[in-house]
């Protein structure tokens, strides 16, 4: 038959739920393999999962065929998962769209053959005018096959880095369609069997193949060295046959199909094959080769009770409509084989054919013997495929994934609490790294989402930002000797006196005083009695630290004895005389001076900045500003539970300088708790946080981990945050590239326990946006004085520097 039409000879014959019954009577298990993302796994992990694979299939019965087919596509990025409703979002989204990728995607078949055995014909046509044979019943022999491929996929999915789904009607014959149809989107086409190639359509398919013994060198193992990632003082590894997989970047399939067979007959084979080669007459140096092999696989069956010899055939199945790039690819898998001391077979006119067609899930029971290599299953599973494509959620952060560069989302907030009990994060980079830049992007895409934010920020790094949203957010910058116009004792009308305003306000007089925030229990009641009789019997119009001060001052001598409070309990004179630089003539009396309280009209802002950049080397006053913005947090933030909020402290290092600031921060992370908020600290190093039981308390509590490059290494990261070997190796693997068409800066993030390198690159909109420093920062700024309006001043920038190239 030198033309098949498929729809004339379609394989398969029904599908009930994710079983398969074809038209030679085979019955087939067919799932998706969700794998790892690549670059994620240690030596150790791939050591794991070939452990899991080997236990996962070595009960199954004899005669089960499994195959698994990875299959990859040069595909074109869409964007349609990315957002396009504002300035920097359509940005984004218009930039990436159509960058080129490898799509994969992973199957696993499970094959009951109708017939098994090990007397195939070489050549089978597997679309020969055989009758349709209706379904079988699920007779004992398929039902204890079914039940086992259950046992072994409940097995896999009960481990940690994979998992199996199982298809539905319309992915099996999707799958169907496109192989057979030779993946040409466009059109019903023949299957072309005359002439040197097979042909589908437009596309021209080859194949090189894995199919004796003799086609492997001396070993294979469960990974090996990625060089690319490499150095001298680590080593990244790689999957034994990844070459072959996302980096081979043209259309393919690789196949690996396993046969697994019956021990005991494959021993007596294979002593008698021993026989025969010792006593050859013809001794030559293949033979020795093939002895020397066959000789090893006796001795592990020998050696080892659970092998479970094997028969085996790995190829990769490629096209193109360039007859002349499918030589190309055939030198790029040749090269990568002999990388792993691997020679392929390749195979030619009728056996090409063979190979292509047989290779379709359906049919891989049709192999014969001289297609399929003898082993132990753990030598077959090294070919393994373990790793795929950067997994992206269906919501969160853009970021970038290292092959490709394409965009990947990552949900770092992880709303289900799949990943993380805490969405607290921390980001690591020293000076000149680019953390602002990095949380800039972070939390504008969080702002895009409704998430309030408020950003206590000691360098201003976040004005442009702000500046794209004039409506939604409100900058408070210190300004020498005036007040933030914050006052925590303002209430409307006495219904405001609640007890948790009350305990509230206590908590800040405590640490004003100097107390901290865990003042004694016999204190903190009584504080409390003080502050409700100010409320209740106090005929101020608006409630003030200083009025406060007075109630308490002119009320001194029976203030304790009415109110029932033993003076063991309240120090007033101490009191008065701390609070009395707060209030009057004191030396910081502007701090309070408001007499309303500007932070209720935070309350419909979402985007919050407190710059202080000003004071940031003045211990009380800084102080002093934490205190009140942490009371204008609780009554803006925090009064409404179920609204999503973070909290970033900018140059956390220069806050920790003062006292209480820590405690004070982790009182944050305790109350965050109680509301739909993270928290999220930035530091040039995590040795800036003191080692002691306040720093270990917020490190346990966080949970997302963002670190840029460091020149100066890793090892007290790796120390205090208790990360594993390899997360150190991926560190150490961070290179950026601020040159050439496609600048960006590599992270290494850490979601609970998952962790990869990605990358930052965005388009010149959002790199304008982001910029803290320089004199393209100071031109964006002096066109947006001249506008008022940063989005125009942006696009103004970018206008000019395009002139100027």
């Amino acid at each position: 038959m030198s033309k098949i039409n498929i729809a004339s000879h379609h394989p398969i014959v029904d599908i009930r739920d994710h079983i398969i019954f074809t038209n030679n009577g085979n019955v087939l298990a067919c799932y998706k393999v969700l794998l790892p993302e690549i670059h994620s796994l240690s030596e150790t992990d791939f050591e794991g999962l070939h452990g899991n694979w080997s236990q996962a299939f070595k009960s199954l019965p004899v005669g089960t065929v499994i195959h698994k087919q990875d299959i990859y596509l040069k595909s074109s990025f869409t964007s349609d998962q990315l957002r396009k409703d504002t300035f920097l979002s359509k940005a984004t989204h218009d930039h990436f769209k159509g960058r080129e990728y490898m799509e994969h995607q992973s199957y696993l078949f499970f094959t009951c053959p109708r017939r098994t055995g090990f007397n195939n014909p070489k050549y089978v046509n597997p679309f020969a005018s055989v009758p349709k044979t209706l379904p079988r019943e699920l007779d004992d022999r398929v039902k204890q096959f079914l039940d086992a491929v259950s046992d072994a996929v409940n097995y896999l999915n009960n481990g940690q880095k994979i998992r199996l789904e199982p298809m539905v009607d319309i992915e099996i014959l999707a799958l169907t369609q496109n192989q057979l149809n030779g993946h040409n989107p466009d059109c019903d086409t023949d299957i072309v069997l005359d002439g040197p190639k097979v042909a589908i359509g437009n596309h021209h398919f080859d194949v090189l193949a894995i199919n004796s013994e003799s086609c492997f060198g001396d070993s294979v193992q469960t990974s090996k060295v990625n060089e690319r990632f490499t150095s001298d003082d680590f080593t990244f590894h790689q999957g034994f046959i990844d070459g072959l997989g996302l980096s081979l970047k043209e259309n393919h399939i690789i196949n690996q199909i396993v046969y697994l067979d019956d021990r005991h007959h494959w021993r007596r084979q294979l002593e008698k094959k021993v026989e025969e080669l010792k006593k050859s007459s013809n001794f030559g140096t293949q033979n020795k080769v093939v002895l020397k092999k066959i000789e090893h696989i006796l001795e592990q069956i020998n050696k080892d009770d659970q092998a479970r010899i094997v028969r085996g055939h790995l190829n990769i199945i490629h096209w193109n409509r360039d007859g002349e790039q499918l030589e190309r690819t055939n030198a790029q898998i040749r090269a990568e084989l002999k990388e792993l001391d691997m020679v392929p077979y390749y195979p030619c006119g009728k056996e090409r054919k063979n190979y292509i067609l047989n290779s379709f899930p359906c049919f891989a029971p049709n192999f014969s013997s001289e297609d399929l290599y003898v082993t132990d299953l753990k030598h077959a599973l090294c070919l393994w495929i373990n790793t795929t494509n950067y997994s992206t959620d269906s919501t969160g952060i853009v970021f970038n994934d290292r092959e490709f560069n394409i965009p990947v989302l990552k949900d770092v907030w992880d709303e289900g609490k799949k990943r993380i009990k805490a969405r607290n994060f921390a980001i690591f980079a020293p000076t000149g790294e680019g953390k602002s830049f990095l949380a800039n992007n972070i939390l504008r895409q969080y702002f895009e989402q409704g998430v309030r934010l408020v950003i206590i920020d000691l360098g201003g790094s976040y004005t442009k930002f702000a500046s794209l949203y004039p409506e939604q957010c409100t900058v408070l910058r210190y300004e020498n000797g005036k007040s933030l116009g914050i006052n925590p004792f303002y209430i409307s009308n006495i219904d405001d006196v609640t007890p948790e305003r009350l305990e509230d306000l206590s908590l800040f007089l405590f640490e004003l005083m100097g107390v901290g925030i865990k003042p004694q229990k016999e204190s903190s009641v009584a504080l409390k009695k003080i502050l409700l009789a100010y409320y209740r019997e106090s005929k101020v119009c608006t409630h003030t630290l200083d009025s406060f001060y007075q109630f308490v001052g002119t009320q001194q001598k029976n203030l304790l004895s009415r109110l029932q409070i033993h003076p063991e309990y309240f120090d007033v004179k101490g009191f008065l005389h701390i609070l009395s630089e707060y209030v009057g003539d004191g030396l910081y009396s502007f701090l309070f001076g408001a007499s309303e309280d500007r932070s209720y009209r935070l309350e419909d802002k979402r985007l919050i900045v407190f710059e202080l950049d000003e004071v940031k080397d003045n211990k009380e006053i800084l102080s002093v500003m934490l205190k009140l913005i942490k009371t204008a947090i609780q009554r803006t933030v925090w009064r409404n539970r179920g609204e999503r909020g973070i909290i970033l402290f900018d140059e956390f290092a220069k806050q920790l300088k003062f006292d209480n600031v820590l405690e004070s921060v982790e009182f944050y992370y305790q109350a965050i708790r109680k509301q739909e908020g993270a928290i999220g600290i930035i530091l040039q190093s995590i040795n800036q946080l003191p080692r002691n039981s306040t720093s270990a308390s917020i490190l346990e509590n966080t949970q997302v981990i963002y670190s840029l490059r460091n020149e100066k290494g890793y090892a007290a990261l790796k120390e205090r945050l208790q990360l594993s070997a390899h997360d150190l190796n991926q560190l150490k693997s961070i290179r950026n590239n601020l040159s050439g068409q496609r600048k960006y800066t590599e992270i290494f993030i850490k979601i609970g326990k998952e962790s990869n390198i990605f990358r930052l690159e965005v388009p010149p909109e959002v790199y304008a946006a982001y910029l803290t420093e320089g004199r393209d920062n100071q031109t964006i700024m002096a066109l947006y004085e001249k506008m008022g309006d940063m989005e125009q001043a942006i696009k103004k920038f970018i206008n000019l520097k395009k002139k100027s190239i």
